[in-house]
């Protein structure tokens, strides 16, 4: 089953010095009705310890209610669909082809006494008031997903499902509306739940990234810390690139391997002397041309300001690293690499005894004072 990344905004406070808590969630595929179910369940566990919130915030309390049942009164009666406060934008937008920008904005709030100024508010929230009187056939990809979210934001809910929004766009805007959008739910206060199959467009747009392995969360944390501190070997290898090569601790803070001794910034739980898997990311490789450690060029690939390099040690292990476009050399050469690995990543080996054993706090890092 492919894996799933899911990013979750379920504050849905106003922009703000804000606590560090799950806001929209970011999914990297589909969830099925059972694999949402799941999700569901996953949420309530991680982030209210249990079957009631805990004290503290009553309006966080009531999204998370609301993404679990429907409902901001009960946990045990759902509401019927049409009456909850959720939004949805879907892939192909959807919109009424026969009814022009202003008249689909305003399809959900008819009936609304104040429709036609909320019209008005969300034409000038997406930047479209200029073509208000335009039928989506004359708009643009990206205008008529801006359309479409303006539509679902009209009737204020309480939460905003997108449905891979950005697919139907080139990479250039969607970088661009992925920042827009952002921005938009930001201003509007509105938590939302966006379903994606591109990591560095959730990256982009959450604050908080959550990582499904086969409809389970694996780790709900920010991207940097998704990035830097991976909970699970599964997460590592997942999210960004990087090589895991064997070493064995020295002590809570320092691996030796076939590239010599690392020494990181955080400390382990694990016994000295187990055996571990580190993970080296491109950036923790620099080119050191002085070096005594060399490495094999077996393929690169030009990123403008940098090249990365695909390398090879004596041993046959394979890592990447970021260079300075400058410094370029053709496949086949060796060059001379360093180590700057301050974010330490290790695991336990697998089929090791440390990886089987019951540590007092598995897989947790400590930044050093």
């Amino acid at each position: 089953m492919r894996p799933r990344m899911v990013r979750a905004d379920l504050t849905g406070e106003k922009p703000q010095p804000r606590p560090a808590l799950p806001r929209p969630v970011t999914c990297a595929n589909r969830l099925s009705c059972n694999q949402f179910g799941d999700l569901r369940r996953d949420v309530r566990h991680r982030l209210l310890g249990g079957a009631q919130p805990r004290a503290g915030s009553k309006q966080q309390a009531d999204l998370l209610k609301l993404f679990i049942s429907g409902s901001m009164n009960n946990w045990n009666e759902p509401l019927a669909p049409e009456k909850r406060r959720i939004g949805m934008v879907f892939q192909d937008y959807a919109l009424f082809p026969h009814l022009t920008v202003g008249e689909n904005i305003g399809f959900g709030i008819r009936q609304h006494p104040h429709s036609q100024r909320i019209v008005r508010e969300m034409l000038e929230l997406v930047h479209l008031a200029p073509l208000s009187k335009r039928y989506p056939h004359e708009l643009s990809g990206g205008q008529q997903q801006r359309v479409a979210l303006a539509r679902a934001l009209a009737p204020e809910p309480e939460l905003l499902l997108l449905d891979e929004p950005f697919s139907n766009l080139d990479g250039d805007l969607r970088r661009r509306l992925s920042h827009e959008v952002r921005d938009i739910l930001k201003t509007r206060g509105t938590s939302a739940i966006l379903v994606t199959h591109d990591q560095e467009e959730a990256f982009a747009v959450s604050d908080q990234v959550g990582v499904l392995k086969e409809g389970r969360l694996e780790q709900w944390d920010t991207p940097f810390n998704l990035y830097h501190e991976p909970l699970t070997p599964f997460v590592a290898s997942f999210i960004g690139q990087g090589y895991f090569i064997r070493g064995q601790l020295i002590d809570p803070e320092t691996v030796q391997t076939e590239l010599g001794v690392i020494r990181g910034n955080r400390a382990y739980t694990m016994p000295a002397g187990s055996s571990v898997d580190v993970l080296l990311r491109p950036d923790d490789i620099v080119y050191s041309p002085q070096s005594a450690l060399k490495a094999l060029i077996v393929g690169k690939t030009f990123l403008g300001a940098s090249t990365l390099y695909r390398l090879q040690l004596p041993t046959g292990n394979l890592l990447e690293g970021i260079f300075p476009s400058h410094a370029d050399y053709p496949t086949g050469q060796e060059v001379g690499i360093g180590i700057a690995a301050d974010h330490l990543v290790v695991f336990p080996a697998q089929g090791s005894v440390a990886a089987h054993e019951t540590l007092p706090k598995p897989g947790v890092r400590r930044y050093r004072d």
